[in-house]
């Protein structure tokens, strides 16, 4: 199977290093050539040392073909700041999101999560469920461009520019919060072609554009307006558009109205959540942050420190996250035998995690999925 590929291996917090433990097995056992190099990131490092993304595992990202992350535990910022070491508390140190960061840093503006039912998964909201959502990854509200306390200077620049600004001009600056959505024509474009170019090389049928533009005019319109204009250039595509809110419910009406998604980043982060869960849920939840020269592939759920340790977890979603990288990395007959051995597993029903309404650990549904391969 292909050349000898260097992944940068980032199991991060809780149980993310048990998922990353059983996803392994998975590769391992479907002949995977590669060298897996450990990175340091999450809570551990956010503690000891200040930064939950040390300078090292950036390194590292520089010099790899792609990489595997696990789950992070993340707190409020002021919850955070208590857990600092006590030589490194006091000097107003700020805790951001490693992924977040990653993808702003290393540019991975596509967001891919495929959200497939397979059948007899018993968790399944309906049979046959097929959407992928391109979420952007960049901009928009997680641009991190945020002030609590507003500082004076801003105020007086809003309540100058903005009229409806006036109800908060005298608002001492510790009494709000402001965070900027941002998006530009340049990342709005880029992850609406991705979305048409997929559908185009995967024979889907069209390609449906999620906003809110009647309301946030400026950065959504822009996003719409785009998104027209992207779609003349994949006659082949339809293409249609639905509010955000609107397509919540949509979807749980009507799941076989759409096909493939594309939405700014907070509202791609809401959609592909909800279209998890028609699938089976945040254990069946896989992704890839995608830019040109490099790819991280993670599970959508968390770090579940309640379940740290205790191998509980469902590891499909990050065994179909490796299977996504192996997909990036043009590794793709391994990659359709992955899929085929969870399809077979879950059909069967004979392993079942406790979110499925069985009893085997991680590692003995991940067994049963090598076992298949």
């Amino acid at each position: 199977m292909g050349r000898n590929y260097r992944i940068a291996w980032l199991p991060g917090d809780g149980v993310g290093i048990e998922v990353m433990e059983a996803a392994r097995m998975v590769l391992d056992r479907v002949g995977f050539d590669a060298e897996y190099i450990h990175g340091d990131i999450g809570w551990e490092f956010w503690c000891n040392e200040g930064d939950a993304f040390p300078a090292r595992t950036i390194d590292l990202l520089n010099n790899v073909d792609a990489a595997m992350f696990g789950a992070i535990t993340s707190k409020p910022v002021k919850d955070a700041e208590k857990e600092l070491a006590p030589a490194l508390q006091g000097q107003g140190l700020s805790y951001r999101s490693p992924i977040v960061r990653m993808r702003q840093l290393f540019d991975l503006y596509v967001c891919l999560r495929p959200c497939k039912a397979y059948p007899q998964n018993p968790l399944n909201y309906r049979e046959g469920i097929d959407l992928v959502i391109f979420r952007e990854n960049t901009e928009d509200l997680y641009s991190g461009v945020e002030f609590n306390p507003v500082p004076d200077s801003l105020r007086d620049l809003l309540s100058e520019q903005a009229p409806a600004f006036s109800a908060f001009k005298d608002l001492p600056g510790d009494q709000y919060a402001i965070s900027c959505k941002i998006n530009t024509r340049q990342g709005s474009e880029r992850i609406i072609r991705a979305a048409f170019e997929f559908a185009r090389k995967f024979k889907r049928k069209k390609v449906t554009v999620v906003h809110k533009a009647n309301v946030v005019r400026a950065t959504d319109g822009l996003f719409l307006e785009t998104a027209h204009q992207v779609a003349k250039d994949f006659p082949d595509i339809a293409m249609d558009d639905a509010n955000i809110d609107a397509m919540t419910m949509w979807l749980i009406k009507n799941p076989f109205n759409y096909d493939v998604l594309v939405a700014p980043n907070l509202y791609g982060d809401i959609v592909s959540d909800l279209c998890a869960q028609m699938v089976g849920g945040l254990g069946f939840g896989c992704s890839g942050n995608m830019g040109e020269k490099l790819a991280v592939f993670e599970p959508t759920h968390g770090s579940a420190p309640k379940y740290a340790g205790q191998y509980k977890v469902n590891p499909i979603a990050t065994i179909m996250t490796a299977k996504m990288m192996l997909d990036w990395l043009g590794e793709t007959d391994a990659a359709q035998k992955i899929e085929d051995a969870v399809a077979t597993v879950v059909r069967e029903g004979k392993a079942r995690t406790y979110d499925m309404g069985g009893s085997d650990s991680t590692i003995e549904m991940a067994a049963a999925i090598t076992a298949k391969l």
